[in-house]
C-alpha cells in the first residue's frame, strides 16, 4: 500500500501529479489556510505531512497524531513548526533551501526598481486618468547607478541580490555573522561593516535574514532612525524581521523616503499604516511565485519525504 500524506495547499499540478503516484494522499480542497481542527483531522493517522509557511504545526497539532514521522515543510522558513516537540517524537522536520534563492533576489530586486523609479505611482495616475501628458518634473526618482546597496544577512539569497548589483553599478556594503572569503567580497565589489554603520550610509537596505530571537524587529524605531531619509527599506526574507508600526511612522515623518515589503508580521493582516502610504510597495508573499521555483520546490519536498519513510536520511533534514 501506499504511505498516507496529507498537504494542507494544492500544490502546481506536476507535482501534485508526482504526490498522487507516490502516495495515498489527501489534501486541502479548499483554497485557504486550514484551522487547527481541520489540520489534525486531515493529518489523522497518516505518516507524512506537508505544511505551508503559514501552518501552525504547533505541539497541539504534532501530538494530535501518534503516527507521524515526517513533517516537510514546502518553504525554506520553518518558525512555523516546533522543532523541539517534533525532534522529541523523532519526526523529521524537512524544508526546502536554495531552490527560490534566484527567484526571490529577482523579486528584491523588483521592488527596488519600483521604489527607486516610482512605477506603481506612475501606473495608477495612469489608470486613474489623471496623466496629463510629459512633465520634466513629474514622478522624479533616483538613479541606482552609484549608490550603495546595504544587504544584512549575506547567505544563498543576499549573495545572489548582490550579484545583481553589479549590473546596476552599486557599490555593496553587507552585514554578516561571518565575513564572507576575500575573493567573493571581490567579486561583488562588497565590504563587510556592523549593522548601524550599514544603515547610516546605505542607499537601499535589503533584508535576507532568518527569524529568529536575535532578528524579530531588528529593524525597529532606533534602526530606523539611522537610516538615510533618502534610502528605501526592502523586505524578502520574514515579516517580523521589521516593527510595521515603527515602519509607518518613520515614512510619515520622512525619516526614510519609502519601503517595499514582500512579507508582514501576521500574514495576511498588513498594518493598516501602511496601506495609504504611496511610497510603500506591498506583495502578497510572492518571493517564490514562479512556475519553475514552486515545482522544484515540491520536487523536492517529495525527494525529503520518500527518504525519510525508506528509512533513509533527508536531503534536507532541519535541526533544533
Amino acid at each position: 500500500m501506499k504511505p498516507g500524506l496529507f498537504l494542507t495547499r494544492i500544490l502546481p499540478m506536476p507535482v501534485m501529479h508526482r504526490l498522487k503516484i507516490l502516495f495515498d494522499l489527501k489534501y486541502n480542497l479548499h483554497d485557504r489556510p486550514l484551522t487547527i481542527p481541520e489540520l489534525m483531522r486531515g493529518m489523522r493517522g497518516r505518516p507524512a505531512l506537508i505544511s505551508m509557511l503559514s501552518d501552525p504545526i504547533n505541539a497541539e497539532v504534532i501530538g494530535s497524531n501518534p503516527r507521524l514521522r515526517v513533517i516537510a515543510n514546502y518553504a525554506v522558513g520553518y518558525n512555523n513548526i516546533d522543532l523541539e516537540t517534533a525532534a522529541g517524537r523523532g519526526i523529521v522536520v524537512t524544508n526546502t533551501p536554495g531552490v527560490l534563492t534566484e527567484a526571490t533576489a529577482d523579486l528584491a530586486w523588483t521592488l527596488v526598481l519600483c521604489l527607486a523609479r516610482r512605477v506603481l505611482e506612475g501606473d495608477r495616475l495612469v489608470r486613474k486618468g489623471r496623466w496629463t501628458g510629459w512633465n520634466p518634473t513629474q514622478l522624479l526618482g533616483i538613479d541606482l547607478s552609484g549608490k550603495i546597496l546595504g544587504i544584512i544577512g549575506m547567505g544563498r539569497i543576499g549573495k545572489a541580490v548582490a550579484k545583481r548589483a553589479r549590473g546596476f553599478g552599486m557599490r555593496v556594503v553587507y552585514c554578516n555573522r561571518r565575513r564572507l572569503p576575500p575573493s567573493v567580497e571581490k567579486a561583488f565589489h562588497a565590504s563587510r561593516i556592523p549593522v548601524y554603520g550599514l544603515l547610516s550610509v546605505a542607499d537601499i537596505v535589503s533584508l535576507h535574514v532568518p527569524l529568529t530571537r536575535e532578528t524579530h524587529h531588528l529593524i525597529d524605531r532606533r534602526a530606523l532612525n539611522r537610516m538615510k531619509p533618502t534610502a528605501f527599506l526592502i523586505n524578502t526574507s520574514r515579516g517580523p524581521v521589521v516593527d510595521e508600526k515603527a515602519l509607518t511612522t518613520a515614512i510619515r515623518q520622512r525619516r526614510i523616503a519609502g519601503a517595499g515589503l514582500d512579507v508582514f508580521e501576521e500574514e495576511p493582516a498588513v498594518h493598516k499604516g501602511l496601506l495609504s502610504l504611496p511610497n510603500v510597495v506591498l506583495l502578497p508573499h510572492l518571493g517564490s511565485a514562479t512556475v519553475e521555483t514552486r515545482t522544484r520546490m515540491g520536487y523536492i519536498v517529495v525527494e525529503n519525504i520518500k527518504a525519510v519513510l525508506e528509512g533513509k536520511r533527508a536531503p534536507n533534514a532541519v535541526h533544533v
